[in-house]
C-alpha cells in the first residue's frame, strides 16, 4: 500500500503533490513572465507533463522535475512569443501597401517596356533580353550567337541607349 502511495500515477498521490507545489510553481512562473493568466496556463502545462510522465519521476526528487519543467516552459514560451513579435514587425509585401495610382503607373511602365523591347532590332533584342531576362553574360552570348564579346556590349550598347530614350533609365 505505501508503495502505492510513494507512486505519481497514484491519483491522490498526483494530488497531494499538486497541492503542495501548486501555489510555488505559479509564483515562480509569475516572477518570470509578469503575467498572471500565462502564469496559471504554464503552471497547469507543468502539472499535465508530470502526469504524462508520472511512470518515470522519483517522489524524492519531484520538486527539482517540477521547477525544471517550469522554467523549460517560460522559456518555451518566450522564445515562441519573440518569434511571434518578430513576424509582426516584418514588413509588408510591397504588393499589399501599394496605391492604386502606384500599380496603374507599373501597368504602364510594363506595357511601354515591352513594346520598346518588341520594337528593338532583333540583334539588340536578342541581346537584351539574353541579358537582362535570361541573366547570361556576354560572353556566355557571345559564345550563343557566335560573335564576339565587343559585338554583344556594342548590340547591348545600342539597346539601352533606345530604352533610355523611350522611357527613361533602365
Amino acid at each position: 500500500m505505501s508503495k502505492d502511495l510513494n507512486n505519481i500515477c497514484n491519483e491522490s498521490t498526483f494530488e497531494k503533490t499538486y497541492n503542495l507545489y501548486a501555489k510555488d510553481i505559479r509564483q515562480f512562473l509569475f516572477y518570470k513572465t509578469q503575467n498572471i493568466e500565462k502564469a496559471e496556463d504554464l503552471m497547469q502545462d507543468v502539472f499535465v507533463k508530470l502526469w504524462d510522465n508520472c511512470k518515470t519521476v522519483n517522489l524524492l526528487t519531484i520538486k527539482s522535475f517540477l521547477f525544471t519543467i517550469a522554467n523549460n516552459l517560460f522559456l518555451n514560451d518566450y522564445k515562441h512569443s519573440k518569434v511571434v513579435r518578430n513576424y509582426k514587425n516584418l514588413p509588408k509585401e510591397n504588393k499589399e501597401i501599394q496605391t492604386p495610382e502606384f500599380i496603374i503607373i507599373e501597368k504602364e511602365f510594363s506595357e511601354k517596356l515591352k513594346l520598346t523591347i518588341s520594337s528593338l532590332p532583333e540583334k539588340q533584342k536578342e541581346v537584351f533580353l539574353l541579358n537582362r531576362i535570361e541573366k547570361k553574360k556576354y560572353k556566355e552570348i557571345a559564345l550563343m550567337l557566335n560573335i564576339s564579346v565587343k559585338a554583344v556590349e556594342k548590340r547591348m550598347h545600342l539597346a539601352l541607349l533606345k530604352m533610355r530614350s523611350e522611357i527613361g533609365d533602365v
